[in-house]
């Protein structure tokens, strides 16, 4: 079931990195740094707050509040500074404030768009009865041997047909991460491995292994076929959130078409 574990919407991360308003408990507006001092709104120090610990408000330390109020006031002192006011009006510095301000606002907007678009019921069963019937039906269990040459991989063959363990030569032998676990890749459908390799798989019976190599991007393999079954997509409780994200993330990406259009 690898779409329904696929990547969410670049439009739908953005609500990932929506910073939310929380409540704190902020003695007074004043702001105080070795004798220096600015006025804040408590707002501004909860959100700036959250943005630093990435955690609710209410999780911060006092070591984590000591340390924004510090950095708040010398953002404060910093930028009131009598050259600040010349400086914003500077080109650059124009096109990133303007830049940063719409930043703020589209996230702002797609988080209430998804919040008055959320996901039904009915559209997340309909996406998951989709990737159901598009998943392949059947998934393999196999081991492989990656080797750098046509030439070693041909060795290994000889080796495996004289009576070698696969597993044990996989650990002497293997250039791949899963050399260590004896080539061992695990169940897995067609559609995860590159094409030749899964070729490969496909025309194997169980418990064989190819007695030519079989070359792809990373090399030569040697590949074991240990076992097939067919494939149980996950639970529909088991993948609700993805489908929740996925779904609302095509709502925002159609909307943006729209505004396109």
């Amino acid at each position: 079931m690898k779409h329904l574990f696929g990547a969410v919407p670049t439009s739908a991360k953005w609500l990932a990195s929506i910073i939310g308003a929380v409540t704190l408990s902020v003695s007074g507006t004043t702001l105080a740094q070795e004798g220096a001092s600015v006025e804040i709104d408590p707002v501004i120090f909860n959100v700036y707050l959250v943005s630093r610990i990435q955690a609710p408000a209410n999780q911060a330390t006092q070591q984590q509040i000591d340390s924004v109020r510090s950095e708040l006031t010398d953002l404060y002192l910093l930028s009131d500074q009598p050259s600040a006011a010349e400086l914003k009006n500077r080109p650059a510095i124009k096109a990133q404030l303007e830049l940063q301000t719409r930043a703020i606002l589209a996230q702002a907007v797609a988080a209430d768009f998804i919040a008055n678009n959320q996901a039904t019921d009915a559209e997340m069963q309909a996406l998951y009865d989709q990737q159901v019937s598009q998943s392949p039906p059947m998934e393999y269990k196999a081991r492989h041997i990656l080797l750098e040459s046509q030439g070693e991989a041909v060795e290994v063959v000889a080796q495996l047909e004289a009576g070698a363990d696969f597993a044990e030569l996989a650990k002497e032998k293997s250039t791949g991460p899963t050399g260590p676990t004896g080539g061992d890749l695990g169940w897995f459908p067609p559609d995860r491995m590159v094409g030749e390799f899964s070729q490969a798989v496909l025309a194997l019976e169980d418990d064989a292994f190819t007695t030519e190599p079989v070359q792809t991007q990373f090399g030569w393999h040697v590949i074991l076929r240990e076992g097939s079954r067919e494939s149980t997509p996950p639970p529909f409780d088991s993948v609700r959130d993805v489908l929740k994200q996925n779904v609302e993330g095509k709502k925002l990406q159609d909307y943006l078409a729209s505004l396109r259009n």
